[in-house]
């Protein structure tokens, strides 16, 4: 009786393992779906009604012309008259004292997404916040300072690694982690649960 409990269990659990992250991929995709398709969906209902008189829902209807806009917009964004046009749009949302704030920081978010790992040089260590203590940083720029070699590395807060701190180390003080700047994200992301083999810590 206990092989058989002890079967069930570890089978059990092995199913769930496969079922959660399948399970939390669809709740995410179906939420998206949902929010980008009720952005533009109720208003394109709406003006159905108007032309026809008739109440009509098309599910995905909002999402399919939310993707086009977006298509559009890129249009613009890389046309030589378009770019000047969203220059001095962002001109004119500068000088808009709360729009200004917000839009910036959304911006600069989105950039961070779009360099994504080409921003950061390599993945090292350094000892922080006190002597013994190693956290994982990427260098993002290096430098001379007065004759000493020195390197900006930027350190992420896990699991978020939008967010963290960009100090100044001299060149010698930083390890090299032994690890890719692709490894080290997901290790940052996953909160340091997926380690690759590579890393070096002497």
């Amino acid at each position: 009786m206990e092989i058989i409990i002890r079967h069930l269990r570890k089978t059990f659990f092995a199913g769930l393992f496969v079922i959660i992250p399948i399970g939390i991929t669809i709740f995410i995709l179906k939420f998206l779906f949902n929010l980008a398709d009720g952005i533009l969906g109720s208003y394109i209902d709406e003006l159905i009604t108007l032309i026809t008189g008739h109440e009509l829902h098309l599910p995905g209807l909002g999402m399919i012309i939310g993707a086009v806009a977006i298509y559009l917009t890129g249009l613009v964004a890389t046309n030589f008259i378009g770019s000047k046009l969203l220059r001095f749009g962002e001109a004119v949302l500068a000088r808009i004292p709360i729009v200004k704030s917000i839009y910036t920081s959304s911006k600069q978010l989105i950039q961070v997404f779009q360099e994504g790992k080409s921003s950061y040089r390599r993945a090292v260590f350094v000892e922080w916040p006190r002597p013994g203590v190693k956290a994982i940083g990427f260098v993002t720029a290096e430098l001379v300072q007065e004759g000493v070699d020195m390197v900006v590395v930027y350190l992420p807060t896990m699991p978020n690694p939008t967010s963290g701190f960009a100090l100044y180390f001299r060149a010698a003080e930083v390890q090299d982690s032994g690890m890719t700047v692709e490894d080290a994200v997901k290790f940052v992301v996953s909160g340091g649960v997926v380690l690759p083999q590579t890393t070096q810590l002497s």
